[in-house]
């Protein structure tokens, strides 16, 4: 499900002097940008349109959607492409700085526009074709990649690396980025495969009320009947396989090396069962968790106001905010915004899923970042600030600053994912189900290690509960048993769902039945960490952290959500800021099941520091001040 944000793609960006072009590009035709000897540059064609750099990014997003969904690979995949086109820019700019490619190349000033369309255009094309000739939906990429070229009249078949036309600097371009990617960490030549990790935990088999863990605080694979990826792929196996728990080693952009620990930053475990600091802490985030299941409820009529008015403006790593007075930008209050809760927190967990057909959170940042531009177009200043520029160079300073956060928000999150091997909400709410209950060592199923005794949440199943007519009917036998309130699926008819008392041993989260948490360790939430980090820059190079117009909204309708039937009435999602839309990107695998909120927490604390740190070295890159 793409993000569109009141999407307004504008046909043509043209104010005194700037005329949008594909071929030819955006040329800038401001008399006080020339010698005033010089003669005017003619005008190209007036063609509707993205820049060619927007053009690249959107069909890498159509490719990642096809391809299986794995998230810190397109994070590098995107940060990749946007190195190509922005080296491909910087190499006709005689102050920026290249990242991989450090020539510069001399051509008319009315030839730059098309030498660095055509540069950017070979550079990408090589890069993708190489990244994706053996995915998923590989056919169809390829495809869109000679459907690209062929309409800016750029033949494939010009291969050459050698000499200084634009499409040689592209070709060389791209090979420098394809072989730096050999020799980055990712594994690229394997498929990425870890080296030697090896879950310490069994399979859990997802369709049975039976949990076994060696350890308690470490990832279980799920054993799934029928296992389909979050893009609708069928997957050869039922096991789930781990992603990505070497990606702490990969050649990061702006944060420190992993080094031998593969882990940049280390903000210490995550709590753990039976730590006598921590056990507590474990236990009541997964209660969080459950009461977060208990709210999915469609039929429940509570009424919640969720506009930036009521919610928004946390802290980093907290949710403490209570909204805004007004909005800075009409100086008025925000409306309210009301809606059940239930479809409200459904709609979130369905809106920042990031499945199927999904461009995984690194490429739904760029959606909304994409989604932001036009919005500001054309009044386009780098920082908020400084002259107007024309959108081809701010796409590829974008960008690289935002693909460069992502890719090291994947870093810093697998890094971490990989050193503490964090398990799942799945895997907990099931084994302390399975242990008892924790309250009171006079009732029955007494367990330290349990479950706490909740009213209304978590209880005993009990014969006066099991009676017909009782609140457990549907847990006759059961009898002894640890119950939970929360969403599940009726399993006489799976299309239907509801919230209710099922065993603690059979929780599911709110996911589709065919793949049902990711496939990867918990601690840190890469949707927490990826947002933060995208977030950081929007608000860097905007030069506001609010959304253009002091507001930003995706209307869910009824009857669209994937996971059940809902929601009961069109859903409007609204954020303030950039980080509001962040925090709830996090919030919203709480909701989902996916994450408890020490992986939600760190992930934003950790991807704040990963945008700061894009942000502050893509400006170097931009005045040509690295390598100097």
């Amino acid at each position: 499900m793409r993000a569109t944000l009141r999407l307004r793609i504008l046909a043509t960006a043209i104010t005194a002097g700037l005329v949008i072009g594909i071929a030819g590009g955006l040329t800038a035709t401001r008399p006080w940008d020339r010698p005033p000897a010089a003669p005017a540059c003619p005008q190209t064609a007036e063609l509707s349109g993205w820049s060619v750099a927007r053009r690249w990014d959107e069909t890498l997003l159509n490719a990642i959607r096809r391809a299986l969904p794995n998230p810190p690979v397109h994070a590098r995949n995107l940060f990749h492409l946007s190195v190509a086109m922005w080296d491909a820019w910087a190499a006709y700019d005689a102050t920026a700085s290249g990242y991989l490619f450090k020539e510069k190349l001399s051509v008319g000033p009315c030839d730059v526009p098309a030498a660095r369309n055509e540069a950017i255009s070979y550079a990408a094309y090589r890069v993708l074709t190489e990244r994706f000739l053996k995915a998923v939906g590989a056919d169809k990429s390829i495809s869109e990649f000679s459907d690209i070229m062929d309409s800016l009249s750029y033949p494939t078949t010009i291969t050459t690396t050698e000499g200084d036309t634009p499409a040689a600097v592209g070709n060389r371009i791209g090979q420098m980025v394809i072989d730096y990617g050999k020799a980055d960490g990712s594994n690229e030549q394997n498929g990425y495969a870890s080296p030697d990790y090896k879950p310490v935990n069994p399979p859990l088999v997802v369709a049975l009320p039976e949990i076994k863990l060696v350890d308690p605080n470490r990832w279980q694979p799920l054993q799934i009947e029928y296992l389909v990826s979050q893009n609708g792929v069928v997957l050869p196996s039922g096991v789930q396989g781990a992603v990505g728990p070497h990606w702490g080693h990969v050649t990061p952009f702006a944060i420190p090396s992993g080094g031998g620990s593969g882990v940049p930053f280390d903000p210490g475990p995550p709590p753990r069962l039976g730590d006598s600091a921590t056990d507590a802490m474990y236990k009541s985030q997964a209660v969080d968790v459950i009461r977060d299941s208990s709210v999915l409820d469609a039929e429940s009529a509570t009424a919640i106001d969720v506009s930036p008015g009521a919610i928004g403006a946390n802290d980093l790593g907290s949710n403490s905010g209570h909204g805004y007075a007004t909005n800075p930008a009409t100086g008025s209050p925000y409306a309210a915004d009301l809606m059940r809760a239930g479809d409200f927190y459904r709609a979130i967990a369905e809106f920042w899923a990031d499945g199927p057909n999904s461009e995984t959170p690194p490429g739904h940042w760029n959606v909304i970042a994409n989604t932001v531009s036009d919005e500001l177009a054309p009044n386009l200043r780098i920082g908020g600030k400084g002259p107007v520029v024309d959108r081809l160079q701010w796409d590829v300073k974008l960008y690289l600053a935002v693909n460069g956060a992502v890719h090291d928000a994947a870093i810093a999150a697998w890094g971490l994912k990989g050193r503490y091997d964090g398990i799942r909400p799945i895997s907990m709410i099931r084994y302390l189900a399975s242990l008892g209950q924790s309250s009171d060592a006079a009732l029955p199923a007494y367990n330290k290690e349990g479950l706490p005794l909740i009213p209304g949440l978590i209880e005993l199943v009990t014969k006066a509960k099991t009676v017909i007519g009782g609140p457990m009917a549907s847990l006759k036998g059961n009898e002894g048993k640890i119950a939970v309130r929360a969403w599940h699926r009726d399993p006489t008819d799976p299309a239907r769902t509801s919230v209710g008392w099922i065993l603690g041993t059979t929780w599911t989260p709110y996911q589709l039945p065919t793949f049902v948490t990711p496939s990867f360790p918990g601690y840190i939430s890469g949707h927490s960490t990826f947002s933060r980090s995208a977030a950081e820059v929007l608000s860097g190079i905007t030069g506001s952290e609010f959304f253009p117009g002091g507001l930003a909204q995706r209307t869910i309708e009824t009857a669209s959500f994937r996971i059940d039937a809902g929601p009961t009435a069109n859903v409007v999602l609204q954020w303030a800021t950039y980080y509001d839309a962040a925090d709830q990107a996090g919030q919203s695998r709480l909701y989902g099941g996916i994450h408890v909120q020490a992986d939600d927490f760190t992930g934003r604390i950790i991807g704040s520091t990963c945008g700061k740190a894009a942000w502050d070295l893509a400006q170097r890159y931009y005045a040509g001040l690295v390598g100097r």
